[in-house]
């Protein structure tokens, strides 16, 4: 098949650090090639993606010089015979496909807004459009709206190498940006509880409402060595740091859309503990792969009882359910439904 795989311009595919959408795209491509599918990849210029790659830039401020601009590079498409159009941007960004029948999908790595998703669904050319999700969660919120499809995100398996056991004082680790939302003060609160070494790894956004986050509830309890901050990995710090680990620590207080970490914890075999929040009871087998705890008590329970949990378990439910493998034989499965239709 002749795939066209578009990603708003902002990040590289693949990323150095941070960039779950760029990381879960790269994997898709690599694995659609080898399935024998031409794939084109519309992305920020100094991607590598192992394709051919047609680079575009926006600017930081979104506008409608942006929005004109890549509707005037996406109508291209319709004169290039692709099989499918495969956005995982911003939906408004293939508007200008939406009365024609070219085959379209839309992926939502976010909550949707659901008034923006009846308005294509209106507009689309009939059977023309589809839209898949990164969790069950997401994608209940459109699913009565048009035709949509869980398929859940993934990890390369061959970059994520299995620790079945670790020592006794392996640390907890929290990755992820560091904001409320992520939960990073309750994961120290959650290690100084339970007499945990706690590694925090991740970048800190700019604005200043997560600067303020970081100086008043992070900073102070790092020390070095209870409580240890590292700053952004790369995918191999990322690797040594998650197999390395004695669990890892999922205390979002948002509803979390899919937590690709989650995954690549448990493809080291690193069982996740965490809030009942979004995706999280998708992704975590509780008492199996980790616990899904309703409170921060039920957290520092799970956290003492990580020996009863299965590393070997984690790792098989990241390869079952997880893998870039089986992640790409569900799109190619969609792909060919969608162009048949």
């Amino acid at each position: 098949m002749k795939i066209a795989l578009i990603v708003n311009p902002l990040i590289p595919v693949p990323p150095e650090q941070y960039g779950g959408i760029e990381r879960v795209v790269y994997v898709l491509i690599r694995e659609l090639i080898k399935m024998g599918h031409h794939v084109t990849l519309y992305a920020h210029p100094d991607s590598q993606p192992g394709c051919e790659l047609k680079g575009y830039r926006e600017s930081e401020n979104y506008g409608l010089k942006d929005l004109l601009k890549i509707n005037l590079l996406t109508s291209s498409l319709l004169f290039q015979n692709f099989d499918i159009v495969h956005t995982f941007c911003r939906m408004n960004n293939i508007a200008s496909l939406m009365p024609f029948q070219q085959p379209k999908i839309v992926s939502y790595q976010l909550p949707p807004t659901v008034s923006q998703v009846k308005k294509a669904v209106k507009i689309a050319a009939k059977n023309s459009l589809y839209f898949t999700a990164c969790s069950n969660f997401i994608a209940q919120q459109i699913s009565h709206i048009g035709q949509v499809a869980t398929i859940y995100n993934s990890v390369d398996m061959g970059d994520y190498q299995f620790n079945p056991k670790v020592d006794t004082d392996a640390p907890l680790v929290f990755l992820g940006r560091i904001q409320q939302e992520k939960g990073t003060a309750i994961a120290i609160e959650i290690a100084l509880k339970t007499n945990k070494k706690l590694i925090i790894a991740g970048n800190i956004p700019d604005e200043q409402i997560h600067q303020q986050y970081f100086n008043e509830q992070v900073r102070p309890f790092i020390d070095q060595e209870q409580i240890r901050y590292i700053g952004p990995v790369n995918n191999m710090q990322k690797n040594d740091l998650l197999q390395n680990a004695s669990a890892m620590l999922m205390p979002v207080t948002w509803d979390e859309p899919f937590g690709i970490v989650m995954a690549e914890a448990l493809a080291c075999g690193t069982p996740v503990i965490g809030f009942n929040r979004g995706a999280v009871p998708e992704v975590v087998n509780n008492g199996s792969t980790g616990f899904v705890c309703s409170n921060t008590s039920e957290m520092i329970e799970g956290v003492n009882n990580i020996p009863s949990l299965s590393r070997p378990n984690c790792r098989q439910a990241a390869e079952e359910k997880f893998s870039s493998a089986v992640m790409a034989k569900q799109y190619e499965q969609l792909y060919k439904l969608v162009s048949s239709s």
